[in-house]
């Protein structure tokens, strides 16, 4: 009797990119979804926040509360466009730019599934603009206001440096270059007064751009790729041609920019920046343990440190990657996958703990897991409503362990959080670290 033959079935391996200029590239994850729903609530062996009720880390779905607008539905969403069985309708649009893309899915994710969810969102809005129907009206006015007038906020170009504080003056050449950002140029204007006397305080020199300019942030997150990859060839080739070797920038969402998104658009790693990019946080905390800033003022107050999302889970460093994806999503060159684990945590506690008199506690959502302030992304732009509600959302936590002061490491996190506290009336003092670490320097 003749012997069956044992027929294997080899797949062949698929072309596949980190490149969110194309959603195919994303397909495999998007199927792969078995909406476990670790996008939505926090790990269990994360679980502080078990007996305080604070168990979620979505805003979209802690606002919606209906699964289209968590991660897995979100991922469906994307799945049935990419294979072409849906096409865009006015509450598909909304799904998508109602959400912050806070990365708190894409780390969940990671913790169980390794698929790229933060990268599928982003791809989607990239998908919105090129089939017309994106971004949203709301979004399309800041954007006219950052192409036209360098600034998100439509004021004149010229007085963006007229936050300076007196008995400072920018060095016209340094090795650190000051990047402001509009928030802290415009509004914030004491944040970027607290970071130079920052630097004053650790003798350090430094310069501003010649013509600083937005850094496209709102362009680039609500997918208009094009406009965002030449406003970043414009400010890395300006930047380069200082001869500086450090950026810093006291703005999150500015330095997720610079050091993540600016990469990606150009298509290179962090490191071919020929820069480095850093948060004043990271700055001051190796000032602070070199000896060359010191606290000395006491800051007497019980204090919660907000981790701004693009400071911490989206921080990590860019490297592009290209391959080939096998049986069972394997996928080589070997991929090393960013999981939002090494963001800026340490630095920001440390400096905290050095500051003479603060009582720092911990919220039950913390690191790669909190909760995010619900402004970012062109969210607040858009749908105002949805970042006033996870404001107060976060407030309830810090209020709920007995904080005085909430300190944030973003402006937009800032004025988010300082909004929502004068409208509700709250006991809760808004400041950005910036101004803690100079009213302790004072002294």
């Amino acid at each position: 009797m003749a012997k069956k033959l044992k027929v294997r079935y080899y797949r062949p391996k698929a072309d596949v990119a980190l490149d969110i200029n194309d959603i195919q590239n994303f397909v495999y994850d998007m199927s792969r979804c078995i909406k476990c729903k670790g996008c939505m609530w926090v790990d269990h062996t994360y679980m502080p926040g078990a007996t305080t009720g604070f168990l979620t880390k979505c805003p979209s779905a802690n606002m919606y509360e209906y699964d289209a607008y968590n991660g897995a539905g979100k991922m469906r969403i994307a799945h049935a466009m990419a294979e072409g069985v849906l096409d865009w309708n006015e509450k598909a649009l909304e799904i998508v730019y109602a959400c912050t893309l806070c990365g708190a899915c894409d780390t969940g994710c990671k913790r169980n599934l390794d698929l790229e969810v933060e990268l599928t969102l982003e791809a989607m809005r990239v998908k919105a603009v090129k089939d017309g129907v994106g971004p949203m009206p709301a979004h399309k006015k800041v954007v006219e206001n950052i192409l036209k007038k360098n600034n998100c906020f439509g004021a004149p170009h010229k007085s963006r440096n007229e936050w300076l504080p007196k008995g400072i003056t920018p060095a016209k050449k340094a090795d650190v270059v000051y990047y402001v950002g509009c928030n802290a140029a415009y509004v914030n204007k004491e944040i970027a007064q607290s970071t130079v006397k920052i630097f004053k305080a650790a003798g350090t020199e430094f310069m501003l751009l010649p013509d600083e300019k937005c850094c496209g942030n709102i362009v680039f997150s609500v997918g208009m790729i094009d406009e965002a990859t030449a406003i970043a060839k414009k400010n890395v080739a300006e930047m380069r041609k200082t001869g500086a070797k450090t950026l810093i920038t006291a703005c999150a969402e500015g330095y997720r920019m610079w050091k993540v998104d600016y990469p990606k658009l150009l298509n290179i790693s962090t490191e071919e920046l020929g820069f480095k990019v850093l948060h004043i946080t990271e700055y001051a905390d190796e000032m602070i343990k070199s000896g060359k800033l010191k606290m000395k003022k006491d800051f007497d107050s019980r204090v919660v440190y907000h981790d701004a999302c693009s400071l911490s889970r989206l921080s990590e460093p860019w490297t592009p990657w290209k391959g080939k994806r096998g049986w069972m999503g394997c996928v080589e060159p070997r991929l090393k996958r960013r999981r939002g684990t090494n963001g800026v945590y340490a630095q920001p506690r440390d400096i905290l703990k050095a500051i003479p008199g603060v009582n720092l506690v911990e919220l039950p959502r913390t690191r790669e897991n909190a909760y995010c302030c619900g402004a970012g992304r062109g969210a607040r732009e858009a749908f105002p409503e949805f970042a006033e509600f996870n404001a107060n959302h976060r407030l309830d936590e810090i209020k709920a362990v007995g904080a005085e002061t909430l300190v944030t490491a973003c402006p937009m996190c800032k004025s988010n959080f300082s909004k929502a506290v004068k409208e509700n009336g709250d006991d809760v003092q808004v400041m950005d670290i910036t101004e803690v670490i100079c009213a302790s320097i004072k002294g």
